[in-house]
């Protein structure tokens, strides 16, 4: 779709030529990604969508050095993805807060795993993040007091409270109801609007991607390759779940809707 985009002007992550490959005896060789090449921009919001196999989540797990690449090259900062590192924060489908700790205890869990000497300055910072995340009054309820939605923005201020460059989100919101997840996702833009962090967020809502993203970055089903990449600079920040009923977003979400029906495989 020929829309032109309106990026930040610093190229932060370079994705060169990458490709993935898991080895099995019983499955031999199996491609999860071939030759993905993508730059995002500092501060960027990008999207990530395709069918179910595609390598969506190995493509998060890559940039967070979870697993090794088979070929090509991650920069982030314009260093090589060789290890985990507190620059990037990682938010699961699961918040996976530890039932014997608090909000912020959970939140401060990071922190103790860097074992920093001095955790005054990371606190305040845990608190800020839990006020911004509509959580203040909770700071020292236990996860079985918090609904779905809290459990997940506690989640999503543990993965920030290293101050990370970058945040990988891998479907956070999949597994809550609709209503929730579209207040999460007002709230997510908020958060992201005033952290400024680069996030890369994967979805298999197309609806939940267009009111997100700067970006929406398409993958084909397995081996995963860019099949086309979406720009989304016609829906002004701060968007309104209201917007999502405009002709524009409504142009791309029949654009994307109908790239899927034309090229979705047979049993997805």
């Amino acid at each position: 779709m020929d829309i032109a985009a309106h990026q930040p002007v610093s190229p932060f992550i370079q994705i060169s030529h990458l490709t993935k490959a898991y080895q099995s005896k019983k499955t031999g060789t199996t491609v999860a990604l071939e030759d993905v090449s993508l730059t995002i921009h500092q501060g960027e919001f990008v999207a990530l969508i395709g069918p179910s196999g595609c390598g969506k989540t190995t493509l998060l797990k890559i940039l967070a050095a979870l697993v090794p690449i088979t070929e090509g090259q991650v920069l982030i900062h314009g260093q090589p993805v060789t290890q985990p590192s507190p620059a990037v924060g990682v938010v699961f489908q699961e918040p996976t807060l530890l039932p014997w700790r608090t909000t912020l205890e959970n939140v401060m869990l990071p922190v103790e795993l860097l074992r920093v000497s001095d955790t005054t300055a990371y606190q305040q910072r845990a608190l800020e993040l839990i006020e911004i995340a509509g959580l203040k009054g909770f700071e020292h309820k236990y996860p079985k007091e918090l609904s779905g939605g809290m459990k997940q923005r506690a989640g999503i201020c543990r993965a920030l409270v290293c101050d990370p460059d970058v945040l990988l989100m891998d479907e956070p919101f999949g597994a809550l109801d609709a209503m929730t997840r579209e207040f999460l996702n007002v709230e997510l833009q908020r958060i992201w609007m005033q952290s400024k962090k680069t996030i890369i967020f994967v979805t298999h809502s197309i609806s939940e991607a267009v009111f997100l993203a700067d970006r929406i970055v398409i993958l084909s089903p397995r081996p995963g390759r860019i099949a086309e990449i979406v720009s989304i600079d016609d829906l002004p920040r701060p968007r309104q779940l209201s917007d999502m009923n405009n002709n524009y977003a409504g142009q791309v979400l029949a654009y994307i809707r109908q790239y899927f029906d034309y090229n979705q495989p047979r049993g997805c």
